[in-house]
């Protein structure tokens, strides 16, 4: 039986859209109305290359079994979807007619996914002794999911890396990096349920015959997606600089031993928060994996394009480590760099 997904966000919630597709599931991607009407006219592509194949994929939502369409969040009713799917920049929440579409998909009751690099504080209010109330600075605005029952939401890392191309249409998706996403269970069985049927059909999905990666795991840790965290402090954040923009690699690999001294201290912020060892990914893994990683993160590029906000990881994963009186002068110079180019930013 399909399924109807409302996803947040057609820029990186068109890879997630992809994916449900493939499996036959039905999507509605919430955004500008022109990305809407160009979606409605000509559907999504997103370009991705299979492991061992020497040309990339171009896939075609008009070749997929299920259906996608665009909308604008005052006309979307959140009853008429199974799941909704949070792929919006952080920022982006607290516009009028987005906050508006939050209070009806609160109301709602419906599963929520966020596919966010921010984890939404709802989210982080299932963390057992974790104290949400310091931590609510770190958000544009909280109070956007005030209204949410933890119950009813989960996070997924979105390991992926992907982005639109500045010389291609806005329903254009380039994935970089085709690995997984990986999800915590909800805490409801009924919603699990919904996470896991997603999670099957997308394995078993076929396009041409051929397996094509970007895969949904269910994990039952609350920590899963966080091992993202170490990664986005480590590279993301440290793609911005004094000047212009470097690659993720460059941030990375330009000072290998700095770079595993600030991974590994972002691990250990998490474990005491309660993640297992296993919960998180190796800093060999990262490194190996960021020598593909060949442009600044998106987070660089906003904020050099004049970018007023971002999303802030570096500054929630900050607040949380200073509850538990832990301290990287390293990252704590990388926030303050970032926070005065926002400065900047708003300023001009």
């Amino acid at each position: 039986m399909s399924l109807n997904v409302l996803i947040l966000g057609a820029s990186y919630g068109s890879l997630l859209s992809t994916k449900l597709l493939m499996a036959a599931h039905n999507t509605t991607l919430v955004c500008l109305p022109e990305e809407a009407d160009l979606i409605n006219k000509e559907g999504t592509i997103v370009r991705i290359t299979r492991r061992g194949a020497s040309e990339p994929d171009l896939i075609h939502s008009s070749e997929l079994p299920g259906k996608v369409k665009g909308n604008t969040p005052e006309n979307v009713n959140p009853s008429d979807y199974d799941m909704i799917g949070m792929a919006m920049q952080e920022p982006q929440y607290r516009a009028p007619p987005v906050w508006d579409l939050l209070k009806r998909i609160a109301a709602s009751g419906k599963p929520c996914l966020s596919i966010m690099n921010m984890p939404p504080i709802v989210y982080l209010k299932r963390i057992p002794g974790l104290d949400t109330e310091p931590l609510r600075s770190c958000y544009t605005q909280p109070r956007v999911w005030d209204d949410f029952d933890p119950d009813n939401f989960t996070l997924c890392s979105p390991d992926p890396q992907a982005f639109r191309p500045p010389e291609e249409k806005l329903n254009f998706l380039h994935v970089g990096l085709p690995t997984n996403f990986k999800a915590s269970m909800f805490a409801k069985p009924e919603h699990n349920t919904i996470l896991n049927t997603l999670a099957d059909d997308i394995m078993a999905a076929r396009y041409k015959g051929n397996e094509i990666p970007v895969k949904l795991k269910v994990h039952e840790s609350l920590f899963i997606p966080m091992a993202k965290w170490s990664m986005l402090l480590t590279g993301n954040y440290r793609a911005i600089t004094e000047g212009d923009p470097r690659s993720i690699k460059e941030a990375v690999h330009s000072d290998l031993p700095l770079s595993e001294e600030i991974y590994s201290w972002v691990d250990r912020v998490v474990q005491t928060m309660g993640a297992n060892k296993e919960d998180q990914v190796p800093f060999e893994k990262y490194a190996n994996a960021a020598n593909s990683l060949l442009k600044p993160s998106s987070a660089a590029r906003a904020v050099s394009a004049g970018a007023k906000s971002i999303e802030r990881v570096d500054k929630l994963v900050q607040a949380i480590a200073r509850s538990f009186d832990l301290i990287n002068q390293s990252v704590d110079k990388n926030i303050m760099l970032v926070d005065e180019k926002l400065v900047e930013n708003n300023r001009d």
